[in-house]
């Protein structure tokens, strides 16, 4: 497994970053962020408590379904699907498909570092 590196910054901040990077102005490190978030308050409510516990959960159990997931964590399927969703649009799981159309969720990362400035730049 890896690390995510995630950063915070203004969506202002994140579009000037990214066209720096197409002009060549900036060339990205490795250990740059790959995945930004606009507020610590939106990183908090993805990366919650409950969250981290089901992707400990994924990553421990390793199911091989949503109906399998919801049977091991107690959560609704409706309500995983859309947890998953958006941890998936953060790139925090990979929703493969499986056999017979089935979803199969999977932990990408087992460190996640966060990059944020402390005062506004």
């Amino acid at each position: 497994m890896t690390t995510l590196h995630v950063g915070i910054a203004s969506y202002d901040a994140m579009k000037a970053r990214t066209m720096a990077i197409a002009r060549g102005d900036l060339k990205p490190k490795k250990s740059d962020p790959t995945v930004w978030f606009t507020s610590v308050e939106s990183f908090a409510k993805v990366l919650s408590q409950r969250n981290q516990a089901l992707l400990d959960l994924i990553a421990k159990e390793k199911p091989e379904s949503l109906a399998e997931l919801e049977e091991l964590s107690g959560r609704a399927k409706s309500n995983l699907s859309r947890t998953l969703r958006t941890m998936e649009r953060y790139g925090l799981v990979e929703l493969a498909g499986g056999e017979r159309g089935r979803v199969v969720p999977r932990v990408r990362y087992d460190r996640i570092t966060l990059d944020m400035p402390v005062m506004s730049q």
